[in-house]
């Protein structure tokens, strides 16, 4: 049983491939070359019907009831097969998404591995609520609650970290007893199809992962969320296509849980140690070629110290090295798509028009050796932009920044907290008081201290405004998969 047979890259349905049709199909490309790299298997709506019934089915056939332990044990088993098969893990995210392997070792499949195992323990260490009720005449009666799976859960995920935000969602939501169709972004679809064959070669039963290939309206992304036998739906992706989504499931009031866009912002303090913010500004700006929704787009940073930072921002920066994935000595990967490129490209043009001076970067790279056919971009800075443009007020999802003074902690607050979105925010500060103060008046989901991008999987996760609805992480994570019924017992 392969995932690619041929350079097909297939759908997988009730614990089979299913074999690709030539007519409803569509090529991937190689970001870093555009060369195509395969072809996938398009879902049209009868396959996701079948997709469905066969997670029912799965749940039905005693999925769902199977003891919490061994939904943890096979969790750890996917985890160890994961990383028996590492390499070729790396290589599945590589050609989907031309990142460096540095990147995809380290970060990637490194994260698949842990949130398999983290949710494993998670879910066996989850204890149940319970209340002891005082009644009249010295009676009592007990009142205690029992998680049930959500049912089948419909999981659409990104294509900027496919594999670590697949596994960080299909985790819990197998570890709760759900059955799942997974629609991959088309864009990003390997790494989704070879999980298909850890999952199965760990022993997960047939119809509990699925997994459908398309794109979205008409394709098998309206498919998933329309189908009336999709119990919730896990999505992360752009603030517009969480609100059609959301559209799409209210006249069924079916639970969701969003991961959205980001404008997150960092505030740079005059006290702080500047090295250290220098390097972690460089990881929270480009990592993923910026293509992280925590990434940082505005950067906040005390007058007095505004030119060192900006400076040795703009060292690093040019310190980046772009090329070949494959090569060890790459920092950074090209943009995921040409589209993808457009799009920020055309914030290039309205940067420029604001009167925006770019401090570094601000064009397309010619790399050469076969390289200038990909998606390639610049990592870009620029100063002299205001809250009131649109390049600080909209996400642009690339490896770009600006740069904007201040002078007092409460306008550097109220400048972080001046966006429609609500995702991340990080604090670079040697007063502990005052980074614990800001980082607490920060109107997001997760506000980190000098660090960025360090997580503790136990934690909650999300995002406020339009950067998301729920949390997930830890137990909240059990919470969205599950469903409580309380039993009430008079004693």
């Amino acid at each position: 049983m392969t995932a690619d047979t041929g350079r097909w890259i297939r759908n997988f349905v009730d614990g089979r491939f299913v074999e690709p049709d030539e007519r409803s199909s569509f090529t991937k490309v190689d970001p870093a070359t555009g060369a195509v790299h395969a072809r996938v298997h398009e879902a049209d709506e009868p396959l996701v019907d079948r997709a469905v019934a066969a997670a029912r089915r799965a749940l039905d056939d005693g999925w769902a009831s199977t003891p919490v332990r061994e939904r943890a044990a096979l969790l750890r088993r996917a985890a160890d097969r994961i990383e028996e098969r590492f390499e070729e893990f790396v290589a599945a995210e590589i050609a989907d998404t031309g990142k460096p392997v540095t990147q995809a070792r380290e970060l990637d499949v490194a994260r698949a591995v842990a949130n398999f195992r983290t949710f494993a323990d998670v879910v066996a260490a989850a204890g149940q609520e319970s209340f002891l009720t005082d009644l009249a005449g010295g009676r009592q009666a007990l009142n205690y609650a029992v998680r049930k799976p959500l049912g089948v859960v419909a999981v659409i995920v990104p294509w900027n970290l496919p594999l670590l935000l697949l596994t960080w969602k299909i985790a819990p939501a197998l570890a709760c007893g759900n059955a799942v169709v997974v629609k991959p972004s088309e864009e990003t679809p390997s790494t989704a199809t070879l999980l298909a064959e850890v999952l199965a070669e760990a022993g997960l039963p047939a119809g509990v992962y699925n997994v459908v290939h398309g794109f979205g309206g008409g394709s098998a992304g309206e498919y998933v969320t329309s189908h009336p036998g999709i119990d919730g739906v896990t999505f992360t992706g752009s603030s517009a296509t969480g609100s059609h989504v959301m559209k799409t499931v209210a006249p069924r009031v079916r639970p969701v849980s969003f991961e959205l866009g980001g404008k997150n912002a960092a505030v740079v303090f005059d006290d702080v140690d500047i090295d250290e913010a220098l390097d972690g500004l460089t990881r929270s700006v480009f990592t993923n070629t910026g293509q992280v929704c925590l990434c940082t787009e505005r950067v906040y940073v005390q007058r007095s110290v505004f030119d060192e930072i900006a400076g040795g921002l703009v060292e690093r920066a040019r310190g980046l090295r772009l090329g070949r994935p494959l090569d060890e000595a790459t920092t950074t990967g090209p943009l995921i798509s040409q589209t993808h490129r457009d799009k920020v490209l055309h914030y290039f043009d309205l940067a420029e028009q604001a009167g925006a001076e770019v401090i570094t970067g601000g064009g397309v790279p010619r790399l050469g050796e076969g390289l200038d056919g990909g998606s390639w971009i610049e990592p870009t800075l620029w100063t002299g932009l205001t809250n009131s443009d649109r390049v600080v007020r909209e996400e642009i999802f690339g490896p770009v920044a600006a740069l904007i003074p201040f002078d007092t902690e409460a306008e550097a607050i109220a400048l972080a907290n001046d966006t429609d979105y609500g995702l991340a925010a990080s604090v670079w500060t040697n007063d502990l008081r005052r980074g614990h103060r800001v980082a607490q008046s920060m109107n997001v989901g997760m506000a980190w201290v000098n660090t960025w991008f360090l997580r503790d999987l136990r934690s909650p996760f999300g995002g406020v405004g339009l950067s998301g609805i729920g949390r997930e992480g830890g137990e909240s994570s059990l919470h969205f998969y599950t469903e409580p019924t309380n039993v009430c017992v008079q004693l």
